[in-house]
């Protein structure tokens, strides 16, 4: 599961593996206060797009699809993945500085792994009967399936 959360909101058990998605540490609080497990710095919007979004709402259409072609590096998937991975055993809370708890990099991060753990979580698809021996096909012909 992954859920997001300020970092200027108190951290819970709840929280499970709390990850700081931001390039920037945030004001005023401490390593302690933040209670984070991880800072990976490395998946944040890079300063330029972080700077020409200025978390303004009416770039946020852009600035999601600006972000994701940053996040789709080798380094950075590699990143993903590993956020995936824990995903899939318990909670990963994307902790992010930003005022607007709409519109920030934390929320195209979560939709991004979101999309990933749904892929990661879906049945192997079964042969086509194509692919399935004579027999088995026969088989399936004469009970309908």
């Amino acid at each position: 599961m992954v859920r997001i959360k300020r970092a200027y909101e108190p951290a819970r058990p709840a929280d499970g593996h709390r990850v700081l998605v931001d390039r920037l540490w945030p004001r005023g609080v401490s390593k302690e206060q933040a209670h984070l497990d991880e800072w990976l710095k490395e998946i944040a919007p890079s300063d330029a797009l972080r700077k020409w979004f200025g978390h303004d709402p009416r770039r946020w259409v852009e600035f999601r699809e600006r972000y994701l072609r940053e996040l789709d590096r080798p380094d950075a998937d590699a990143l993903l993945e590993g956020l995936v991975r824990r995903a899939s055993r318990g909670t990963v809370t994307l902790v992010y500085a930003a005022h607007d708890e709409l519109h920030n990099d934390a929320v195209v991060l979560a939709e991004e792994l979101g999309r990933r753990l749904a892929r990661s979580e879906r049945p192997a698809k079964r042969a086509s009967t194509a692919t399935r021996p004579a027999a088995t096909r026969r088989a399936h012909r004469r009970d309908g399936t």
